[in-house]
């Protein structure tokens, strides 16, 4: 198995923009993503960052961290193995066709992301 990253971490935000402005401003972290429902921050040099969500609460489930390996689809199948469930298989993103991902959840249900 080979989950190397936790890659974000979801903070809900009631205007993205303030709050990216805030984290740069008030807590000197560097913009580490600007795209539109993608705004992340984070302290510089870190591969974690913190992904601000606008305004809308989380799915039942979702934790929004999101994790990182390097073979996502091999990953997937070791962790299926270990008897870990998944509640989405993986596959391509419907906002990027060049990213993939998958959803499992814990024993209480939280839910993680795999990238």
């Amino acid at each position: 198995m080979a989950i190397n990253q936790i890659a974000t971490i979801a903070v809900m935000v009631s205007d993205e923009d303030k709050a990216k402005e805030w984290y740069k401003k008030k807590l000197n972290f560097e913009i580490m993503s600007n795209e539109p429902h993608w705004i992340v921050v984070g302290p510089k040099g870190v591969s974690t960052g913190i992904h601000l969500c606008p305004d809308s609460e989380l799915e039942p489930g979702n934790q929004g961290i999101v994790l990182k390996a390097d073979n996502a689809e091999k990953t997937c199948k070791d962790l299926k193995k270990n008897g870990v469930e998944f509640v989405r298989e993986l596959a391509k993103a419907d906002w990027d066709e060049s990213m993939s991902y998958a959803i499992f959840k814990d024993p209480d249900g939280n839910e993680f992301m795999l990238m």
